[in-house]
């Protein structure tokens, strides 16, 4: 946490210097940035969620998985 309060300093202290309206631009570049990433993130977990679109039935869907497994027996020598 003291790091973080560090960098917000000492950023601070770089920009107090600034005339108001470039502060009031990086203000709103910030504050666009945030945004931007909590739509990022919703968008990222809503994108998660949905259905599964197929031609085929379910019947046929299960029957297709099933026939693509393909299992082999190893003998392993300990």
């Amino acid at each position: 946490m003291q790091l973080t309060h560090d960098i917000v300093d000492g950023y601070f202290d770089l920009m107090k210097n600034l005339d108001n309206h470039t502060k009031i631009e990086l203000i709103s570049k910030l504050s666009s940035s945030i945004l931007e990433n909590d739509k990022k993130k919703e968008s990222l977990l809503l994108s998660s969620f949905g259905q599964f679109i197929s031609d085929l039935s379910a019947d046929e869907l299960y029957n297709e998985i099933r026939s693509s497994r393909h299992f082999r027996n190893k003998n392993i020598i300990l």
